[in-house]
């Protein structure tokens, strides 16, 4: 019994159910089904046997309607289309308040000018500087244009916390109510032999400068998402698949998983899948970062997005809508870049006590210039520059916009970051360590020398590989595949085996034709009380060629053995090479035997190899590598590299390795090349030298803007800092850092 949902388009009542519930059971094999009508869409619900979910999208169609699978939606679901629209609402209405804030500053500014410069302007009309008049502009500028501060002041406290919105809601509001008592009671100042002077153009335009810091900083974080929307971008729009023998173009979330899809030259594939008929070359260096376009042929996997160059292919649709690779892409991508890193995490925590010393600053500033002085306002005005300059709003994006950044940037490289200390980690790595098969290789070995007890081919050795096929079939690993595979050109055919059993790190075995077939590592072999001597001058020439060797013993007696060759990818030695030149340690890890590891090692240029190592023990090797004081990478990319991924303080696996081992690591390397692992390592340090930057420039402006904003240069040179000044350094600061941060887009790796 077959169930599947789909969901409906079309319906504009509830009574076009019963229509499509009788399109439905008319299609044959259809037992029953049910249609739920909603507001806005209606789901039908089918059971059936043997009947293909395209033959029910047939005949839906057919009845006037247009259904989709549930599995098959957009790579976005609507709650991200809904917050898309409502920050769309919120940019506006921010660029609304910059400009209604930024015009009543100006207007502001100009009517104050004659009292900032004690010079009488004739040119200026008096009015302008009327404290009634600047009253009513600067209310709706600092309660509907600022009222952001203000609430988040207000909650903060409630929580009996501070944030930067305290010190900015605190400057602009005593700027503000100081004014109001030259304003309403002029003569009582002028009584105390005080000027009455108003200081509402400098809370206006405090108020105006910081929106428009923040208007900046979000036009500019939002570049920062240029590399999920570039991904996005990449999908095709729609598909042509075959159904019911006919070629169909269907909107990209019709297509379901078995679809057949027909690609033509030129054309993007639009989901993930495996080659049925047909071959081409494939350009993915838009989603792998691979500039070689790929050949493909039958039984290759092709992943969605890419681009098709020269052939004409058919492939059955594995992977749809959320499951395919570009959206998990973009889903790691946004987790990444949503998450904080440690040394976020330790500016969150300077910013948390840094806020209630930068008010204390603020209220014995004015203490000390008042009874200093005996003069209120310049008191004001120090108290107002210290909250508003000491404003930690560069602190608290120095991070996050570097690790968006980041992030984004290795995606397009092909590198994709599971979070942000993942990223961070990177940097600090000091020893990469290199799973061979699959990794250093390319991860297809083929036999190379079948070597017998008698050497010689005869009627014997089929019927040996007939036996030796039947129960490397049930095994998983890649020299079995490439053993059958052998086998098959050898004209041996494939026969049943019984009693199946894989040794982790050993061999396999299993009777078939009521004999017991072992297949293994010599070590096995001798554990077993099996005799080797017999191969041993063979066996050895071919170790020291650096192939894989297996021993085949049949009834306890040794048969053959088989030597196997793992060609080294041709970016290996390029890789390992910059690896060293940045002062990494590269060490191999592999099961093989010592001399065919150091023969890879010495090929590729690594000088520390840890062979013969079981892949339970792989993790523990790790986990001694890590009590030697070192930061160690594990990169790999089988089902027994999983647990040293995970030990690893950094895992990266090879994205054309297994699901398990992907989702243990941090780092996956789309492409499976290893020059990935220089970009990623290069762009870690990147990415920290420039939070490191941000960072500086965050600290050091607060420090030595406090004690001027204070006033400790007024004795010396008579200067004091003005609270619009104090704004205006303040948004710049924040802006300077984003601006610092977007740098990153511009980052290439070094690898020559």
């Amino acid at each position: 019994m077959d169930t599947a949902t789909l969901k409906l388009r079309g319906m504009s009542c509830a009574a076009c159910a019963s229509n499509i519930e009788r399109a439905i059971q008319s299609v044959p094999g259809v037992q029953e089904c049910s249609v739920n009508f909603g507001a806005e869409q209606a789901t039908v619900t089918y059971n059936s046997q043997q009947t293909d979910i395209s033959t029910i999208q047939t005949a839906i169609h057919q009845a006037g309607y247009t259904a989709h699978p549930i599995q098959s939606q957009d790579l976005f679901n609507p709650e991200d289309d809904a917050e898309r629209r409502q920050r769309q609402t919120e940019q506006r209405e921010l660029t609304l308040k910059v400009w209604v804030s930024g015009i009543i500053s100006i207007i502001l500014v100009i009517g104050s000018l004659p009292m900032m410069l004690g010079l009488p302007l004739p040119f200026i009309p008096m009015w302008l500087h009327h404290p009634w008049l600047q009253w009513l502009l600067t209310t709706p500028v600092l309660f509907w244009c600022g009222n952001r501060f203000f609430i988040n002041a207000w909650k903060a406290f409630k929580r009996r916390t501070a944030t930067m919105d305290t010190l900015v809601a605190l400057g602009t509001g005593t700027a503000y109510v100081y004014s109001l008592f030259p304003t309403l009671l002029p003569d009582w100042f002028t009584q105390q032999g005080l000027s009455p002077d108003v200081y509402y153009e400098a809370a206006a335009v405090i108020i105006a400068l910081i929106l428009l810091g923040r208007l900046l900083e979000n036009r500019a974080k939002g570049q920062t998402s240029e590399a999920i929307r570039r991904l996005i971008g990449l999908q095709a729009k729609t598909a042509r698949v075959i159904r019911n023998g006919q070629e169909v173009d269907v909107p990209l979330a019709d297509v379901m998983l078995g679809d057949v899809v027909l690609v033509r030259p030129g054309e993007k594939l639009p989901v993930d899948g495996e080659i049925i008929a047909g071959s081409s070359t494939i350009d993915e260096s838009m989603v792998t970062g691979e500039s070689v376009p790929v050949q493909k042929a039958i039984g290759d996997e092709v992943i969605g997005a890419t681009l098709n160059k020269t052939g004409s292919f058919q492939f059955r649709a594995t992977r749809v809508g959320k499951d395919t690779f570009l959206a998990q892409m973009v889903q790691l991508v946004q987790q990444a870049q949503g998450s904080k890193a440690p040394i976020q995490r330790l500016a969150d925590q300077v910013t948390g006590w840094f806020v209630p010393v930068v008010i204390a600053i603020a209220i014995a500033t004015f203490v000390l210039w008042y009874n200093l002085m005996g003069n209120v306002t310049m008191a004001l005005i120090t108290t107002v520059g210290v909250l508003i300059i000491a404003c930690p709003c560069a602190l608290g994006l120095a991070t996050p916009t570097s690790i968006m950044v980041g992030t984004g940037k290795g995606a397009v490289n092909g590198i994709l970051i599971k979070n942000a200390e993942s990223l961070e980690q990177a940097h600090k790595l000091h020893t990469i360590v290199l799973d061979k098969t699959g990794t250093i290789t390319q991860g297809k070995p083929t036999v190379t020398d079948f070597v017998t007890v008698k050497g010689t081919a005869n009627h014997n050795e089929i019927n040996l590989l007939r036996l030796v096929a039947a129960v490397e079939r049930y095994s998983e690993h890649p020299l079995a595949e490439a053993v059958v595979q052998y086998a098959q050109t050898q004209g041996a055919e494939l026969i049943e085996a019984t009693d199946f059993q894989a040794i982790a790190g050993s061999g396999v075995q299993g009777y078939t034709a009521d004999r017991l077939v072992q297949i293994g590592t010599q070590r096995w072999m001798t554990e077993l009380g099996i005799q080797t001597t017999a191969l041993q001058p063979p066996w050895e020439r071919l170790e020291y060629l650096g192939k894989t060797v297996i021993w085949i013993a049949v009834d306890g007696q040794v048969e053959a053995i088989m030597g196997i060759s793992d060609a080294v990818k041709p970016a290996s030695v390029e890789a390992i090479r910059v690896l060293r030149r940045m002062g990494l340690e590269v060490v191999m890890l592999t099961g093989d035997n010592q001399r065919t590891a150091a023969t890879i090692a010495k090929e590729v240029g690594i000088q520390r190899v840890l062979a013969e190592v079981r892949p339970d023990q792989k993790a523990a090797q790790i986990a001694q590598l890590q009590a030697e004081g070192k930061r160690v990478a594990m990169v790999g990319d089988g089902i027994n590299d999983a647990p040293a991924l995970a030990q690893a303080d950094v895992g990266m696996a090879i994205g054309t390795g297994t699901d398990v081992a992907i989702a243990a690591s941090d780092i996956t390397l789309i492409s499976g090349d290893l020059r990935g692992i220089v970009t990623a390592i290069q762009l870690s340090r990147a990415t920290m030298r420039n939070i490191r930057q941000n960072l500086f420039f965050a600290f050091i402006y607060n420090v030595a803007g406090i004690p001027i904003a204070a006033g400790v240069l007024y004795p010396v040179l008579g200067w004091l800092l003005s609270p619009m000044i104090a704004g205006a350094a303040m948004a710049f600061s924040s802006v300077s850092v984003v601006t610092n941060a977007l740098r990153l887009r511009h980052f290439k790796p070094t690898l020559s």
